[in-house]
């Protein structure tokens, strides 16, 4: 089984609760309202790829702060039937407004310095439940977001996650879903067109039977290479405007 090198607790409980009065506000709204409106185009392809059911954690490209209403515009309650939970920086957790938000539409914070164990034992007790956990992979310094044409190198934690999982609960049916998010301008504005391509779930439980070192670095190296082909093939139908 693998195990998560301990770090100090942060001081409150993690947890990722949502708020069932704002959440059945916020979807409609963000997806009819702010989304269309702020937005010229949004394509999304592959939506018959997100599992209905069982553990998945979904792993997008990560380009904009906006990423945050087109993972659940795409994938979330009014696509799927399925509500999210997201992983994100404390920086983004401890936010006055922006964090408010977060804490009451299931998201718990990590820091990304110093990944803390209660952090990593809450995602993967979320997908022991069955839930849609979403991890942005690229793991870029600080939270930052990259910018550009291509798809950084990925960290192992994602894969940790998912085979600690499978590991845990031989047979879960785990997957990892792929999402590659394309915006036509490195820094959208108001009228900028998105498109979002969904890729196949890749099945954790393949990945789950060399030593952890090699079944994590080989479930990486998939994952890495499903978001390239995928972001690649984004970026054939909609190249990105230079500023």
């Amino acid at each position: 089984m693998v195990q998560f090198v301990s770090s100090p607790e942060p001081s409150e409980l993690i947890n990722s609760r949502i708020n069932p009065c704002l959440i059945r506000l916020a979807y409609p709204l963000g997806c009819y309202v702010v989304m269309p409106l702020f937005f010229g185009r949004i394509e999304v392809i592959g939506r018959e790829n997100v599992p209905q059911t069982g553990p998945v954690l979904v792993a997008p490209t990560h380009r904009s702060r906006w990423d945050a209403l087109i993972v659940p515009y795409a994938i979330g309650r009014l696509a799927s039937g399925r509500d999210l939970r997201f992983m994100v920086t404390i920086d983004e957790y401890h936010r006055p407004v922006q964090g408010w938000f977060i804490r009451q539409l299931g998201g718990f914070p990590i820091d990304t310095k110093r990944p803390g164990i209660s952090s990593l034992h809450h995602s993967v007790e979320l997908l022991r439940a069955g839930e849609m956990l979403v991890i942005f992979p690229e793991g870029a310094p600080g939270g930052k977001i990259y910018r550009g044409e291509t798809v950084h190198p990925i960290k192992r934690g994602v894969a940790r996650i998912a085979l600690e999982v499978e590991l845990a609960q031989p047979g879960s049916g785990i997957k990892i879903l792929p999402i590659a998010i394309k915006y036509s301008q490195p820094y959208p504005s108001w009228g900028s067109n998105v498109a979002v391509t969904i890729g196949e779930p890749i099945d954790v439980a393949d990945y789950s039977s060399a030593s952890i070192k090699k079944s994590s670095q080989a479930l990486t190296n998939a994952l890495e290479s499903a978001l390239r082909e995928l972001y690649e093939g984004t970026s054939q139908a909609m190249p990105m405007a230079t500023v």
